[in-house]
């Protein structure tokens, strides 16, 4: 074997192979990726809010790919990756619209590239948290292209972090997907890069938290030369429903009542009889989330028995009151009980009625939930916390489809679907002697499982658009968007309290920020919320702080000098961090992926440093 090839098969984990290290024993030129044109189509970035720092470079990347060939495993950093033959997808790609239809099938491909550009964002952000916005931008173009589906020529982007707004033009060559559209159907008259345009926006929108749409507005599907696309901030586009649609997992998904199919012309709101419930709408991309929405469209045309499990705050009301509204008891009630908020002594009277004089007070006959909700759909939540007398009846009127008040010795037959949800295990209370197994298994007959939003943080930035959407308009509050720390924050942040909790602090932070202002960590985090402390920033002065900190430090017209920071005291990152990076690299002989493992970050991230004070002309390449 080449020696130099063996010297760079010694990864710092046994049997994975960097690509970064084999082109650097081979000679292989990765930085030719990273030319003059890039440089330049950088520049166009608001100089005033951007540096001529490029890192992460498409080296910088290359560094965080790796091979085991010995176990078969493919990964981006802590992602597992995967080599597929571009036939074997366009095989799947062909099934899928034969079988679903052209504009189900866009979809999936739409969400699939979401999550991907998603998760790329979250890599970038992760290992390189000191890059600019330009860089960080440019690095999902080199991801695009390093995973092998299009060459990314940039013709022209624009950032303005005080407003968040963004705007961005590309070219798009060597389509992998355009490859197996023309294969398998010829020139058409739709662009068909449907992955990609998911994988711009969903990369985008999560680097900087807030929703940034790319349309393809010429393809090579349709005859053209090469692909081009444009993206821009949400709602700088007149009519981005169209293509908000696709990264829709079913037509009920983020759409009101009565709204066309599938695949169907989205109407404007003028033309609707009442204004769209905005506020009803379910947003999410991740693949959990899409899981969650699949399984509610198998369900909804069936009278079966749905539970919902998640913990508190995750939206079980939400996904009831929408299953409700798909089936065919739609025009039909949706009554809800929090079995919790009702007490002991009422449950019973409240679900099943009660009659007239059957104890004090009951001055008249009344009927309960389950007649209330006939021919509809009752919703119980909570039902964990029913005492054993209550699911003992409970489990009667599931059987037998008929309810007994309260007082009275009749029956009266009862056709009302029941959805139950809950934040505790059953399995185990039913275990513990708390909850009738008999109605367990009654009531588990479709059990869908809703996650907590630190297992779906691929919606966090949809999220975080629609919030801020929905509050400006309900206070009628003008904001700019997120700062750049507050998007670490949301991004990073555990969220006990789940979607309810997201909603709660944008809510707050609207109506907090002054008028026109961008929403600060300050605005959100004011109740005593506990935020990662490993998750840092740099402040201006030239001190690290946790992202806590960050939105209270006051604006600087222009970020201070290297000079600067290092003479901003003992405890400045300039002396510190430029110290500790000396000692690493003298100790290891200039090495920079020996001094990356000594100081315990990535080499990436040491990298960037020794660039960005100028160590390498000091201390030799390393």
């Amino acid at each position: 074997m080449n020696p130099k090839l063996t010297k760079a098969i010694a990864s710092p984990v046994p049997g994975r192979i960097s690509l970064a290290e084999v082109a650097r024993a081979t000679g292989a030129a990765l930085g030719r990726f990273d030319g003059a044109d890039v440089a330049r189509a950088m520049s166009r970035f608001d100089a005033s809010h951007v540096g001529n720092e490029e890192h992460p470079t498409i080296a910088d990347i290359s560094e965080c790919l790796f091979f085991s060939p010995g176990d078969g495993r493919i990964w981006l950093q802590d992602q597992r990756m995967v080599l597929l033959h571009t036939e074997a997808l366009g095989s799947l790609r062909r099934e899928l619209i034969d079988s679903l239809g052209q504009e189900k099938a866009r979809g999936l491909f739409t969400r699939a590239g979401y999550v991907s550009g998603a998760r790329d964002a979250q890599l970038v952000r992760k290992h390189w948290p000191e890059a600019e916005p330009a860089a960080a931008a440019m690095a999902g173009t080199r991801l695009h292209a390093l995973e092998g589906l299009v060459k990314v020529e940039l013709v022209h982007a624009r950032y303005d972090p005080e407003t968040s707004d963004y705007e961005g033009e590309f070219i798009w060559h060597h389509s992998v997907e355009d490859d197996e559209h023309i294969a398998a159907y010829g020139i058409g008259g739709s662009p068909a890069c449907w992955m990609q345009v998911g994988y711009a926006t969903g990369y985008v929108s999560t680097l900087f938290g807030r929703l940034v749409v790319f349309r393809e507005v010429s393809c090579r599907s349709m005859g053209e030369s090469h692909c081009r696309v444009i993206g821009k901030s949400a709602e700088r586009w007149d009519d981005v429903e169209e293509d908000m649609r696709y990264l829709r997992a079913r037509d009920f998904v983020g759409v009101s009542v009565g709204a066309p199919p599938y695949g169907g012309a989205a109407p404007r709101a003028a033309e609707l009889p009442t204004p769209p419930r905005k506020s009803d709408a379910m947003v999410g991309a991740s693949s959990a989330f899409n899981a969650a929405c699949h399984l509610l469209h198998r369900v909804a045309p069936t009278t079966a028995t749905v539970l919902f499990t998640g913990e508190s705050g995750v939206g079980k009301e939400k996904f009831a009151s929408m299953l409700h509204s798909i089936s065919p008891r739609r025009d039909k009630p949706f009554v809800a009980v929090n079995c919790a908020a009702i007490p002991e002594t009422l449950i019973e009277s409240e679900l099943f009625g009660v009659e007239r004089g059957a104890y004090t007070g009951a001055g008249a006959a009344r009927p309960g939930r389950f007649e209330r909700a006939h021919g509809g759909t009752l919703f119980l939540d909570e039902i964990g916390t029913l005492s054993y007398a209550a699911q003992g009846k409970l489990l009667r009127t599931l059987q037998e489809g008929e309810v007994e008040r309260v007082g009275s010795t009749r029956s009266v037959q009862v056709d009302t679907r029941v959805i139950a949800a809950t934040n505790v295990d059953l399995r185990q209370a039913v275990r513990e002697g708390k909850f009738r197994d008999d109605l367990f298994f009654r009531l588990n007959v479709f059990p869908i499982h809703l996650p907590p939003l630190r297992e779906r943080r691929d919606d966090v930035p949809l999220l975080m658009s629609h919030f801020l959407q929905h509050y400006g308009r309900k206070h009628g509050r003008q904001t700019a968007g997120f700062t750049q720390a507050a998007v670490k924050a949301l991004l990073n942040y555990d969220y006990p309290g789940n979607i309810r909790e997201l909603q709660n602090l944008i809510e707050r932070a609207v109506i907090v920020a002054p008028e026109g202002s961008l929403l600060d960590v300050h605005h959100l985090f004011t109740s005593g919320e506990t935020l990662d402390k490993n998750v840092l920033s740099v402040r201006p002065d030239g001190h690290l702080t946790g992202i806590g900190a960050v939105g209270a430090l006051p604006r600087q017209a222009t970020p201070p000098s290297h000079a600067a920071a290092d003479r901003a005291g003992p405890g400045s990152l300039g002396q510190v961090e430029e110290t500790l990076i000396r000692r690493a690299l003298e100790q290891c002989g200039g090495n920079l992926s020996a001094a990356a493992r000594v100081l315990g970050i990535t080499r990436p991230q040491l990298a960037y440093r020794v660039r960005k004070r100028g160590l390498v002309a000091k201390l030799g390449p390393g």
